[in-house]
């Protein structure tokens, strides 16, 4: 067990050991990357390595410390546990009075966006003051072992307002623990915070890395291995939870929208899909966006070179193609930026299909 087990990301595993070793631990982490690269996986393996009983830079595995820490790597059944036990009728008063903590050892603090309810959750879940006021409070508690962590999953989701409150503990942090925030990218952190914690940006894992990865714990055929490597762009989380079939319709589907735009004709049929594209079960929309960006990008590619590897959908070759040849740069380039506006326009609760719906229109009018 320890840091070495990490999968990719080598310079900062290596980074955290070194400040453990020296005793010199930032009192504010920022990890940035893609979704599933690993940044919650690190954040916990430092919780395990700060309080481990047997060693000073790395984890065990095996003490009691580590082993409490380690049953936080899968957040689930704590989050169901949580809810459960707030009540499924969970109010504005009651989210207040019962902030959702996930606790395994006394130490460590998981913080992720609360849903509210386990059966019915918000449509955007999202961290909430009344979590912030408990990190506030416990931050300056002394630790039982070595130091507290505490672990923000999903920061970006704080309000702005209530990220001002966070600011306090981070202007006068305790020294005694350490605050991890994980984000997508540092510019979804406001720059009051950003610029008062440590940052640490996952780049994606190299391919051949992935490849042994999924050889190790996926039971997939050399093809479908390879495929899901790619599509992953080196996020290990991604391509574990992959489903290939479904990918491969979802991102067909959001092609065949594009060409749909593109033609300018049929808005019934292109409202159809936006509809059925927001209100997707098994992705967030969020990522939907994602497979967007994707397949702009292969767009992009294949009309400024014909032999492009399309690393991204390698799949969808041929539809890519077909498509590229009758849109041009400017279009990708107005795609581009209304997708950045509908992203952006998201965490002010606009609305999904509508925002969709005024992309794909756009996009038919030029």
């Amino acid at each position: 067990m320890g840091f070495s087990e990490f999968l990719g990301n080598e310079r900062v595993a290596g980074a955290l050991q070194s400040m453990l070793r020296r005793e010199r631990v930032p009192n504010a982490l920022l990890f940035t990357g893609p979704r599933g690269i690993g940044k919650y996986t690190l954040a916990r393996m430092f919780a395990q390595a700060a309080n481990c009983e047997r060693l000073k830079d790395d984890f065990c595995g095996e003490c009691s410390s580590c082993v409490r820490i380690s049953q936080l790597a899968d957040p689930l059944p704590l989050i169901q546990t949580g809810l459960t036990e707030r009540g499924e009728s969970a109010d504005a008063a009651a989210v207040e009075r019962t902030p959702l903590i996930l606790q395994t050892h006394p130490d460590v603090w998981l913080i992720v966006p609360d849903p509210v309810r386990l059966k019915t959750p918000v449509a955007r879940p999202m961290i909430r003051v009344s979590q912030l006021r408990a990190v506030q409070r416990a931050a300056y508690f002394q630790p039982q072992g070595r130091r507290r962590v505490f672990i923000l999953d999903g920061a970006d989701t704080m309000h702005s307002k209530d990220a001002d409150l966070f600011l306090k503990i981070l202007e006068e942090p305790p020294p005694s623990a350490t605050l991890i925030l994980i984000a997508p990218t540092p510019e979804a952190m406001q720059p009051t915070i950003r610029s008062r914690c440590l940052q640490f940006h996952f780049a994606p894992v190299p391919m051949e890395l992935l490849d042994k990865f999924l050889a190790e714990r996926a039971d997939m055929r050399p093809s479908d291995r390879k495929l899901a490597a790619q599509l992953a762009c080196g996020s290990p989380g991604a391509a574990l939870a992959i489903d290939l079939k479904e990918s491969t319709r979802l991102r067909r589907s959001i092609l065949q929208l594009l060409d749909q735009a593109a033609s300018g004709q049929k808005y019934g049929e292109i409202f159809a899909m936006t509809a059925q594209l927001a209100k997707q079960e098994q992705e967030s929309f969020e990522n939907i966006l994602s497979l967007f960006y994707s397949l702009l990008t292969d767009l992009l590619e294949a009309s400024q070179s014909p032999t492009s590897s399309l690393p991204r959908n390698p799949d969808l070759r041929r539809e890519v193609e077909s498509l590229s040849k009758r849109i041009s740069p400017d279009w990708l380039t107005q795609a581009t930026l209304r997708l950045d506006t509908l992203e952006s326009g998201l965490r002010r609760n606009v609305g999904r299909q509508l925002g969709l719906d005024a992309v794909m229109v756009s996009l038919g009018n030029r």
